[in-house]
């Protein structure tokens, strides 16, 4: 299946018909990457998506494709392309062999639902870690492996278990868990820090609620009230289970975070408008 989602895509800053697209350009060699959610049209946090994918690049030991003044041209071209107004858009750097190569493209969205939002979204623990947990780089293996135990347990979402037992963080989201009015989630160096992650952590800090910098034992997940995930395409949604552990849904704490999240949101929608960073 062809993951490009519509009528054109970027390809080194030109304009070309999604027919001309093929997989083998983001997944043969190695590809950095980033997804980014648009709203009303725009990017989300564009100018935070280009600082983690140019510390992924760098990571990695490459260089640089194309700097961020030239992707948000390239961005605001497709979009004049074919009008998504919601929809996910990937930016993949791809060093293959001795060339390099840029693609910016919709990718089809899978947004969790009003119900699910409302009524949350089954977990699935999941024995594996990130070989580099800080870039954002594909890995196939392990993807694939985490799809498929998914689709055979019914779940939204895997948490990660490192070889200590430990909750890292979601297969592609980060992962909080609350108990009374504090929430505890994995320290920044264990895991790959989400840009939604970043804005409920500093939302926190503005109402000075409790923040525990701490990896969750799998056995002990039990022992909180609730559990929900950050990132570009679920924003901020809960677990209503784990496995077979169940958890409340609805909590106030967390609707509040999703609501003053949707307001950051907005704001950066704006500012990308004006060209603010």
């Amino acid at each position: 299946m062809n993951e490009c989602y519509g009528k054109k895509f970027i390809l080194n800053g030109e304009l070309e018909p999604c027919d001309q697209f093929s997989n083998a350009m983001v997944y043969e060699g190695d590809s950095v990457y980033e997804v980014i959610r648009m709203y009303k049209g725009n990017p989300v946090f564009f100018y935070d998506h280009m600082e983690r994918l140019e510390m992924s690049t760098r990571l990695q030991q490459k260089k640089m494709l194309a700097d961020a003044e030239s992707l948000k041209k390239d961005i605001i071209n497709l979009s004049k392309s074919d009008r998504k107004k919601e929809a996910n858009l990937k930016i993949v750097f791809n060093y293959n062999k001795d060339s390099g190569n840029y693609m910016v493209y919709f990718i089809e969205p899978i947004y969790p639902t009003e119900e699910q939002y409302r009524r949350g979204v089954k977990g699935i623990l999941f024995y594996a870690e990130r070989k580099d947990p800080a870039s954002k780089v594909i890995n196939h293996k392990l993807r694939s492996s985490i799809y498929h135990k998914l689709i055979l347990d019914g779940g939204y979402e895997a948490l990660l278990v490192n070889e200590k037992g430990q909750v890292t963080e979601g297969s592609r989201s980060n992962i909080f868990f609350l108990k009374g009015n504090s929430l505890t989630t994995a320290p920044e160096k264990m895991i790959l820090s989400g840009i939604t992650r970043k804005h409920i952590l500093d939302i926190c800090r503005e109402q000075n609620i409790t923040v525990r910098m701490s990896c969750i034992k799998a056995d002990s997940i039990s022992d909180y009230e609730a559990v929900f995930m950050t990132g570009t395409s679920p924003m901020v949604l809960p677990f209503c289970c784990i496995d077979d552990r169940k958890f409340k849904v609805g909590n106030p704490l967390i609707e509040k975070l999703r609501t003053l999240y949707m307001e950051r949101v907005e704001d950066s929608i704006n500012r990308f408008r004006s060209g603010i960073k």
